[in-house]
C-alpha cells in the first residue's frame, strides 16, 4: 500500500512540474503567442472576408458575363462568342477579368474550343491545356481536344497520348470509346497495327454497349490484315 501511494504522489508532482513549466513557458512568451494567436484570426478574418466580399461577387459577375458568350458559342458565332459583340464581353475577356474564378476556367475551355473550330490549333492547344476542372465529362472532352488539335498539326503521337489520357480520364460510354478509336486511327497513321489492334480489342472488351463498338470488328480485322494474322 505505501509503494503505490509513493507512486500515485509521484505521478502527481510530476503532473504540477509539468504544469508549472508550461505557465512559466506562457507567461515568458505571452506577447509572442498573443501575436501568433492575432495572427491565425486575422488570417482567418481576411479568408472569410475575401470570400464574402470579393469572391462571391466576382464569380457572380462572371457567370453573368459567360451568358452571351455561350450562347453564340452554341449558334456557331466564334468570333462574337471569343471577342464579345462590343456590348458583351467574349471569352477572352472573360479570361482576362475573371480567369481565377469558375466561369473564367470554364471560359479557357470554351476559347480552346472554339480555336480548335477556327482552325488554330496552337491557341486551342495553349487555352485547352491552362482549363482544369473536377467535371465528370468536361476535363476529358478537354485532353481529347488537345488530341485533335496535334492530329491537326501532324503531331500524331502527342495525339495519341492525348486521346489515351482521355479515355482514362473519363472511362464511360460516351467519352472513352470515342478518343479510343481515334487513338487506334492515329496509331494506323503511324503504321503500328500492333497497337491499333491492341486498342480496338480493348474497347471491344470494356465498352460493348458503345456506339464505337458496333463496327470495331472490322477495324480488329484491319488491323490482323495488315499484321497477317489473317
Amino acid at each position: 500500500m505505501v509503494k503505490k501511494k509513493d507512486t500515485t504522489e509521484e505521478r502527481i508532482e510530476a503532473v504540477e512540474h509539468a504544469l508549472s513549466k508550461t505557465e512559466q513557458f506562457i507567461e515568458s512568451n505571452q506577447k509572442i503567442l498573443t501575436y501568433v494567436i492575432g495572427g491565425i484570426i486575422l488570417v482567418i478574418l481576411l479568408f472569410f472576408g475575401f470570400k464574402k466580399f470579393i469572391s462571391s461577387p466576382r464569380e457572380k459577375t462572371a457567370e453573368s458575363a459567360m451568358f452571351r458568350a455561350e450562347y453564340y458559342f452554341e449558334k456557331d458565332s466564334l468570333e462574337l462568342a471569343l471577342n464579345g459583340d462590343g456590348e458583351n464581353d467574349g471569352f477572352l475577356k472573360i479570361i482576362d477579368d475573371y480567369g481565377s474564378t469558375k466561369a473564367g476556367n470554364l471560359a479557357k475551355y470554351y476559347a480552346g474550343v472554339c480555336y480548335l473550330n477556327k482552325g488554330e490549333y496552337q491557341k486551342a492547344i495553349d487555352y485547352l491545356k491552362k482549363f482544369s476542372a473536377d467535371d465528370l465529362i468536361v476535363p476529358g472532352m478537354a485532353l481529347g481536344g488537345i488530341g485533335d488539335a496535334y492530329m491537326q498539326l501532324n503531331q500524331t503521337q502527342k495525339a495519341i497520348d492525348y486521346y489515351l489520357e482521355a479515355s482514362e480520364t473519363n472511362p464511360n460510354d460516351f467519352v472513352a470509346p470515342s478518343f479510343m478509336i481515334k487513338a487506334g486511327w492515329a496509331y494506323e497513321v503511324l503504321g503500328n497495327w500492333a497497337k491499333a489492334k491492341e486498342v480496338y480489342e480493348k474497347l471491344k472488351k470494356e465498352y460493348p454497349q458503345s456506339r464505337e463498338a458496333r463496327d470495331i470488328d472490322k477495324y480488329i480485322a484491319r488491323a490482323k490484315a495488315n499484321l497477317n494474322e489473317i
